[in-house]
């Protein structure tokens, strides 16, 4: 990825200031921003420091589909021109499921061990760890279709009407709402759970400007 220290003006390139922003609504203003460029456009960040922080995200989402150029280093004057490279988020790995199923894994490990890290996207992932012989008591589903993948160990999913053995490969569809409590078996039990994203709160940005490049 395109990486320079060079103090240099960007002609004709629009830029967005957020120095005067809260800084709970300078990420969203950017990333709002960069949505709405074309593939090989770009706008100028202006910051009042190193925005570190802000390039690990776009690392996370958008890895190899960025250009982050720093054009000024100097007190409160952060300058970095951010290009556009793909017109989507590329596909990726993301986690190799057998090194959390191994026995290098850490077998008391309860709960979600990993979570589906891209924050634009449409599902939500994890991997849920349940030691020897622990419980998920029963429950009503959310009102979301969920498709879980037994990656590894052995339990038992209790339903309304029946229990269903589970064991590494196992592909089980948990129709929404329904209703469900799971038990691990003597070697603990862990499974990918997939489902669509709940809605989340979206920025208003409608109040966002941008000013053309000097």
């Amino acid at each position: 990825m395109p990486d320079s220290s060079i103090d240099t003006a960007a002609p004709g390139v629009p830029e967005l200031d957020v120095r005067s922003l809260r800084k709970p609504e300078k990420h969203p203003a950017i990333f709002a921003t960069y949505h709405a460029l074309a593939v090989g456009e770009s706008f100028l960040l202006i910051n009042d420091h190193d925005p570190r922080h802000l390039r690990d995200e776009f690392e996370v989402d958008y890895p190899g589909g960025y250009a982050w150029d720093y054009l000024r280093r100097e007190p409160r004057d952060w300058q970095i021109k951010i290009t556009k490279l793909t017109t989507t988020a590329l596909p990726r790995v993301l986690v190799d499921t057998t090194a959390l199923t191994t026995d290098g894994a850490p077998p008391d490990a309860s709960g979600a061990i990993w979570k589906l890290p891209v924050r634009e996207r449409d599902l939500d992932a994890n991997v849920i760890a349940l030691p020897a012989d622990e419980t998920i008591d029963p429950h009503t589903g959310p009102d979301l279709d969920v498709l879980i993948h037994v990656l590894g160990g052995s339990g038992t999913l209790t339903t309304e009407a029946t229990e269903v053995d589970l064991s590494a490969g196992t592909l089980l569809w948990m129709p929404r709402r329904s209703r469900r409590a799971f038990r691990a078996g003597p070697d603990g039990l862990r499974y990918l759970t997939v489902h669509q994203r709940r809605q989340a709160l979206q920025l208003d940005t409608s109040r966002l400007t941008m000013r053309p490049g000097q």
